[in-house]
């Protein structure tokens, strides 16, 4: 007797191929390719209803808030069943206890508290031994951050890594490899990964490679150099012999809108030569970081406090101002790529809640200040702990690049807190991949647009046994209204419940029923070589 009977379904198998009526079926948490008529405990009738795998977040932050509400909030109820999180070169572990404020301050991006026991997480074991008793509705798998294993072996120095620093790095990323990461990611734009050669990037990778490993890279531009930064991020994998995914592949700045025929072109060049590479991306036109991120990042080699009280300085605002308002300044400037303050809004602010859902340039306004004053008191009363949400990007662009073959979805959610302010893709990108991509823009099919967020990630990034509704494939499943299928979430109110997401099963337990958790936590920590 099976435990769970869909029938009467479309099935979306995860595979791109057209849908199918059908059945499938649920024993002992796998799937059962069923006919229909088989005894079950419990029958779902489907009919007008899809059912397809549950999707895999190729690009998540989850890590940061694990176990928690918000987390079963952000991923569950956009029918997300697996996630791949230590993105941005931003991982929760490994820490070192003399540099545990550096990294938490580096992490605030992403959470709003952290656990007692994280000042235990010097090793990757350690961390598994406190998220294997978390929580779970979706199943996790982890890369180890460059930032963070930075901040462990050589705090925010910067510098090139010594010798010694950079043998201590290899050896904790072996360790992590040995218990199940995932591979290897960079955030290079942020302290204090961009501080590192490119030299250092490919011996970390080197490290992943017997083991399978991934590099995942939020590169060194995505603006102005986006094509150099490519090229860098396809050599590590050239040189390192590993597999790479550029993170969240965009174009920033009107000046760079259409450049990604020459990305994409690079990345077509580069698996012909045998490089596996791919991209993800979020369905949307506006990115999100923290606001220090308009900063040039050498400023931060001492930390966020450090930061603080430079920008006390009238005198250090106005060199600060200069160098940002200058295009040839060498970092990637997300001031610029906005077009100004009136495309920078603000998302995070919790010492000075009152910007918080404002641009820089309408909360200026309304307290009555020149809009860089605004944004420099705002770091200030913050300790540089905010975040923003930046206008970058065109619509032809995005449409085009999800149309790779190459591509496929991640949201790049921060995910700090469900009351907070954020971007819409924290608890919209999957259903607003269907509704953006199928019907608005008819540019895919629901079939080709579930690939990209199921089967194609699991093949691309390694996750064994889901992605697809197959015989004795763990049952990660969905099943929703396609006409009731609506992503609610907005920049106005971008933490919202996702409508026509009826089921979502994880590991073959219930986990979400119209809008309702069950209370089951089946999601589980996926070991890389298990």
């Amino acid at each position: 007797m099976l435990d769970v009977l869909i029938k009467n379904a479309k099935v979306i198998d995860g595979s791109g191929a057209p849908a199918y009526d059908g059945s499938v079926g649920i024993e002992n948490g796998k799937i059962v390719l069923a006919q229909g008529n088989e005894e079950a405990k419990k029958v779902i009738d489907a009919k007008g209803r899809y059912v397809c795998p549950g999707f895999i977040d190729a690009h998540s932050h989850g890590d940061l808030i694990l176990g928690t509400e918000d987390a079963h909030l952000f991923k569950t109820t956009q029918g997300v069943t697996t996630e791949i999180v230590g993105q941005c070169g931003l991982s929760m572990t490994p820490v070192s206890r003399e540099n545990l404020e550096d990294i938490q301050s580096l992490l605030s991006m992403g959470t709003t508290s952290f656990p007692d026991d994280m000042v235990n997480w010097t090793s990757y074991s350690r961390w598994l031994e406190w998220a294997d008793k978390q929580s779970l509705t979706a199943n996790v798998k982890m890369y180890v951050g460059h930032s963070s294993l930075r901040i462990a072996a050589m705090g925010m120095a910067n510098r090139p890594a010594t010798e010694e620093e950079l043998e201590k790095m290899k050896m904790i990323l072996k360790e992590a490899m040995e218990a199940g990461a995932a591979g290897f990611s960079t955030g290079l734009i942020y302290t204090p990964s961009c501080y590192a050669e490119e030299k250092e990037i490919i011996e970390l990778a080197k490290v992943i490679a017997p083991y399978n490993g991934i590099y995942a890279s939020h590169m060194r531009n995505e603006s102005d150099q986006v094509v150099e930064a490519v090229k860098e991020t396809i050599n590590v994998g050239r040189q390192a012999g590993v597999r790479v995914d550029i993170s969240h592949h965009k174009m920033l700045g009107k000046p760079n809108w259409g450049k990604q025929k020459e990305t994409l072109r690079l990345i077509h060049e580069a698996r012909e030569e045998g490089i596996q590479v791919i991209c993800d991306q979020y369905p949307y036109t506006c990115n999100m970081t923290t606001l220090n991120a308009c900063m040039p990042p050498w400023y931060f080699e001492n930390g966020f406090r450090s930061m603080t009280e430079k920008l006390k300085d009238p005198e250090f605002r106005k060199q600060l101002r200069a160098e940002m308002e200058n295009p040839e300044t060498p970092y990637d400037n997300y001031y610029l790529n906005a077009g100004g303050w009136k495309g920078v809004y603000v998302y995070s602010s919790p010492k000075t809640p009152q910007a918080e859902g404002k641009f820089i340039t309408e909360y200026a306004e309304e307290i009555g200040k020149d809009p860089w004053e605004a944004f420099f008191d705002l770091c200030v009363a913050n300790n540089c702990e905010t975040g923003g949400v930046y206008s970058s990007m065109c619509d032809e662009d995005v449409c085009e690049i999800i149309q790779d073959p190459y591509c496929v979805v991640g949201s790049d959610g921060l995910t700090r807190s469900w009351k907070e302010k954020g971007h819409p893709r924290a608890s919209g990108t999957f259903p607003h991949a269907i509704t953006y991509f199928v019907k608005e823009k008819k540019i895919m099919s629901l079939e080709e647009i579930i690939h990209k967020m199921t089967g194609q990630t699991a093949e691309y990034l390694l996750v064994k046994n889901k992605g697809f509704i197959r015989q004795g494939y763990d049952a990660d499943l969905l099943i929703f209204d396609y006409d009731r299928l609506q992503d609610t979430a907005t920049y106005s109110n971008p933490n919202s419940i996702t409508e026509g997401i009826d089921y979502v099963f994880v590991n073959g337990e219930l986990v979400y029923h119209d809008k309702q958790f069950t209370g089951a936590a089946p999601g589980r920590m996926i070991r890389h070589n298990a």
